[in-house]
């Protein structure tokens, strides 16, 4: 897949997507929704090119795309993105070659007008996403994770062999930058052992003697958030039909990253016997911008070793392909910033970097065993990858891991401290690819400040 479109030495006519380090080069061009500020416009697809946004419908009406097929322009003049992935890669692939021609240097087809600066647009969350998934793909997690809870046997038998998930809220997935309003839920108090059964105001207790619980409803003490990489689905499957491995891959139109934020103590409570709930379905952020395969292609890499002594995978989950290229060489990182640091005008505080390369299960064996079933995927679902973390110190992907369920506290920049989120804390997500011969592309940002219960 690697195209005259992933030339290192290509330059736009849009000065700021030339800058050293920029995010949305002419190599990246990734797709959104937007609408602009202060406008009755409806919202429309737009594509990322440095601080700006080509408008496609503005690009169609000044006839750019004249030549592509009719389907392919109404899909790219949609008020989101999930005709276009209806479409699949050839056609996207269409698209993303006429736009390199409109925007590189001396190719100054479109006119100006179609640019619109991003710091005067409303971004919109990039798709209408039926379902979503979550999953559990960062073995360096789970083990991290399930050594606070079972230090003798930190990882389930099951993990090495089944890509775990659960299936998420898709009408709470807000996009960057909308504040994320503090969940209320039943907990347990972290001393269960409440003598008799006295009744207290705003809590309840389960049982008489020492086996007794105390139990309380109210704002969660453990908000925590999770750094993860989201993945679009393109073309779907047919209800009773599963998609295989080799052919997984073409079912993905583009990564984004995702916050999944978690209530630890709301999960740690109702999730016995089943998985999350309301820990979970309050609030899920993705960024705005989703980088297309295509635009991926020279930053794929092998699927991350396993141990000379993990168990074979089953046939439909094992490929020579997927072992060889399917992984992403992504690096993520995550900020935080209080809102005392922002009224001090301190930087966000770097809190951990990760590597996507590091997850045990690659996105198309994701896609392989959601569907292995049956279940039927359609154009725009979401999955998300689960926390993306290292096996290193540093590379964690959430609180609950760096601060070792709340025992470990961080120091901020202003001499606060954290062992999980406050009100007016904004967590802040980054990514980017890079590789010697090809240009750095990025992800942009995906953030969300915490308000009050």
């Amino acid at each position: 897949m690697i195209n005259h479109t992933h030339d290192p030495s290509l330059r736009s006519w849009v000065e700021s997507a030339n800058v050293p380090g920029a995010d949305f080069p002419i190599q990246n061009l990734p797709f959104g929704v937007f609408r602009r500020r202060d406008t009755g416009e409806a919202p429309r697809v737009g594509v990322a090119i440095g601080d700006q946004i080509l408008d496609l419908t503005r690009c169609r009406r000044a006839g750019v795309f004249e030549g592509l097929a009719a389907d392919l322009q109404d899909a790219a003049t949609a008020p989101a993105l999930n005709p276009l992935m209806t479409l699949g890669e050839p056609s996207v692939s269409q698209l993303r070659a006429r736009l390199v021609s409109i925007l590189k240097a001396g190719g100054r087809a479109a006119e100006q007008s179609a640019l619109v600066p991003m710091v005067e647009a409303k971004l919109q969350p990039p798709a209408a996403i039926g379902d979503y998934t979550d999953f559990y793909a960062s073995i360096h997690h789970a083990t991290r994770v399930g050594r606070l809870f079972r230090p003798d046997n930190p990882l389930l038998p099951n993990y090495q062999h089944v890509p775990i998930a659960y299936h998420g809220r898709s009408s709470s997935i807000v996009v960057s930058g909308t504040s994320i309003r503090r969940p209320n839920g039943q907990t347990k108090s972290a001393d269960s052992q409440v003598q008799g059964a006295a009744q207290i105001p705003g809590r309840s207790v389960a049982g008489v003697g020492p086996r007794a619980i105390e139990i309380s409803f109210g704002p969660t003490r453990r908000l925590d958030y999770e750094l993860e990489v989201g993945a679009f689905v393109a073309v779907g499957n047919d209800l009773g039909q599963p998609v295989a491995l080799d052919e997984a891959e073409a079912r993905i139109f583009g990564l984004c990253l995702l916050n999944d934020w978690s209530a630890r103590d709301i999960q740690a409570w109702e999730s016995q016997p089943l998985g999350p709930f309301l820990a979970k379905n309050f609030a899920t952020t993705v960024s705005p911008w989703v980088v297309t395969r295509e635009a991926l292609a020279p930053y794929r890499c092998p699927a991350a070793a396993r141990a000379p002594d993990a168990p074979r995978l089953l046939p439909y989950l094992l490929s020579d392909i997927n072992e060889a290229t399917g992984g992403f060489d992504l690096t993520l990182e995550v900020c935080l910033m209080s809102e005392r640091m922002r009224r001090e005008r301190h930087a966000p505080m770097r809190l951990s970097g990760s590597a996507f390369r590091d997850m045990y299960w690659t996105v198309g064996q994701m896609i392989a065993h959601h569907t292995s079933n049956g279940c039927n995927l359609r154009p725009g679902d979401l999955l998300g990858s689960g926390t993306v973390s290292g096996p290193s110190e540093g590379s964690e992907g959430c609180l609950l891991e760096i601060t070792r369920q709340g025992t470990r506290i961080i120091e901020l920049p202003t001499g606060e401290t954290r062992s999980f989120l406050e009100d007016g804390d904004e967590v802040i997500f980054r990514a980017s690819c890079e590789r010697e011969g090809f240009v750095r592309i990025g992800f942009g940002e995906c953030r969300g400040m915490i308000l009050p219960a």
